[in-house]
């Protein structure tokens, strides 16, 4: 993966998540993805943090759309390793945030989401 595929996705990936459009948001993820996340503890009290498959992710994400009419994301930063990128951004509440997505076959197949202190 170059620096370039990493901004490009980066760019879609954002405007996604900003758009609130939870279809066009998934179109970015493998149909095996693995995601994990201190929020999936929260929002569904999975204990594992993790979700499996797109059909999962979408009721998380789904029901954290719902939850979050507010949900903005303002990118601070991309870093693009073999197959992998780190996304570094702000949230509508001014939280830091990365998320680290791997890839193949140009869609995130893993991520991970990791949250910095509340503001």
């Amino acid at each position: 993966m170059d620096l370039a595929f990493a901004q490009h996705f980066t760019e879609e990936w954002a405007a996604a998540w900003n758009s609130h459009d939870l279809e066009r948001i998934l179109a970015h993820y493998t149909e095996d993805v693995v995601f994990a996340s201190p929020r999936i503890v929260q929002l569904l009290g999975d204990p594992s943090g993790e979700v499996r498959g797109k059909d999962a992710l979408r009721a998380y994400w789904g029901k954290g759309l719902r939850l979050l009419p507010d949900l903005h994301f303002t990118v601070e930063d991309v870093r693009a390793s073999v197959d992998t990128l780190v996304i570094n951004y702000r949230n509508e509440r001014g939280q830091a945030v990365a998320e680290v997505l791997t890839f193949r076959a140009g869609l995130v197949c893993r991520g991970f989401g990791a949250y910095g202190p509340e503001v």
